[in-house]
């Protein structure tokens, strides 16, 4: 009876064998090895964590809503973890570091707020008609509720002391400005402004305007008071002998 149990005990013990086998008397023997499949092994090389279970639109529309009210510098990582709902970690394996995001928001704001601009440009008629269109609209988006006011792009820059995004800010607003002079160029080629002109002069008049709405919708000017300004900015346009008949 001894030698029995002892001989169970060993069986239990040894490594790879069921416990169905044991516990109907079946020989204790090792099985084959077995060769686990590409997929297991692939499974068991992943770092293993808890999947992403945040939605990464809704996390970086919160982002850009963070930076568009409170700029680059003053905006931390610990504010956009609270405000986007994850944690550091989450943050850095979404997007990268903050500079990372912050430049993601932007190309994201470009295409759903700032893209107005660059429509007027290119489909109205004549260069007045486009700075006109581009103002009144500026007016619009800068005031309208659900959003901070004013412009990330002008706005994101301001006490920023971070060079890349510096620096990546400023040819954003000279891109604006360049694309501003061939527009107004391109008038004075097809007669629509004197030929005396000055385009570049002219394009950052326009730049100025744009810039200066920002800063005063962020200050409390309604979009009524911004069409107003809109009104003097274009009282001053220079016209054509055939238009100014």
């Amino acid at each position: 009876m001894v030698e029995s149990e002892d001989r169970g005990r060993q069986t239990e013990a040894r490594p790879g064998v069921p416990m169905e086998a044991v516990a109907e008397g079946e020989p204790a023997t090792d099985p084959a090895p077995v060769t686990p499949s590409r997929a297991t092994r692939a499974a068991a090389s992943r770092p293993r964590g808890r999947p992403r279970s945040f939605d990464r639109a809704t996390a970086l529309e919160k982002a850009l809503l963070a930076f568009w009210e409170h700029g680059y510098e003053a905006t931390s990582v610990s504010d956009l973890t609270r405000v986007m709902g994850i944690g550091a970690p989450s943050l850095y394996a979404a997007f990268g570091d903050k500079r990372s995001l912050f430049e993601e928001v932007v190309g994201v704001y470009d295409e759903r707020y700032g893209s107005f601009g660059d429509r007027a440009l290119a489909e109205e008629p004549t260069a007045r008609a486009a700075v006109e269109r581009m103002l009144r609209e500026a007016a619009e988006i800068y005031t309208a509720p659900g959003h901070p006011h004013g412009c990330l792009v002008i706005h994101a820059a301001a006490n920023c002391t971070t060079p890349e995004i510096e620096e990546s800010l400023r040819a954003r607003r000279n891109a604006n400005i360049d694309a501003f002079e061939r527009r107004i160029r391109a008038g004075v080629a097809a007669g629509e402004l004197p030929a005396a002109s000055d385009a570049r002069t002219l394009a950052r008049y326009v730049g100025a305007i744009v810039q200066g709405m920002s800063q005063q919708a962020r200050d409390g000017a309604t979009r009524e008071e911004l069409e107003a300004l809109v009104e003097v900015a274009l009282a001053v346009w220079p016209r054509a002998r055939a238009d100014r008949s």
